[in-house]
């Protein structure tokens, strides 16, 4: 179940907010300009499961979305547990790639078919650490400072929607920010 923890950006200690309930979570993010949705979950995504097959089971809500916001390229991120060190090096590869504060020149919307995911998103004063998981659909408008943690295990598969092949790319503000504040695991042992 979805996970917000509001912060402000200079004290990650003091938690202004934490709630799972996705009528208060929406509300709060679209005060901000974010979306937030629920889709349902259909099947299930293993190692093996293909971006074609994950695409199909979502068919019908990617092209609406797809129609309705411009963006033309879609496409499936997924890191799933396998057996081996080279999936661990991969992992910690992947995880440390966006766990910096950037922006994307166009929107960031990502579905989760599977798994968790944290978006830490810096808006004026505040952090907002939205804990994505299976059904979630976060839309974060361009520009919006940001970062994402996968956790020190991670497990996802996102559909992710762009307007251009290159969207993805993100502009690394130089901020260390990020550092400051708990990861992905640490928010979730708060609840434990």
């Amino acid at each position: 179940m979805t996970l917000l923890v509001v912060m402000p950006d200079d004290d990650p200690a003091d938690v202004v907010l934490r709630s799972r309930d996705a009528g208060l979570i929406r509300t709060e993010l679209a005060a901000l300009g974010i979306g937030f949705d629920r889709w349902p979950v259909r099947g299930a995504v293993t190692p093996t499961s293909t971006a074609d097959e994950v695409l199909a089971l979502y068919r019908g809500e990617v092209d609406a979305l797809s129609a309705r916001s411009g963006m033309r390229v879609v496409d499936v991120a997924q890191l799933l547990p396998e057996p081996g060190a080279a999936w661990v090096e991969r992992a910690a590869a992947a995880r440390s790639t966006f766990l910096a504060e950037h922006r994307h020149a166009e929107d960031e919307v990502r579905f989760f078919a599977h798994g968790r995911g944290c978006f830490y998103l810096h808006v004026g004063e505040r952090v907002y650490a939205v804990v994505c998981e299976a059904g979630d659909l976060l839309s974060v408008p361009a520009g919006t400072r940001h970062w994402f943690d996968m956790g020190r295990t991670p497990e996802f598969c996102a559909v992710r929607f762009f307007q251009e092949a290159d969207g993805w790319v993100g502009d690394f503000t130089g901020d260390p920010l990020a550092a400051a504040f708990p990861d992905l695991d640490a928010l979730l042992a708060g609840e434990r």
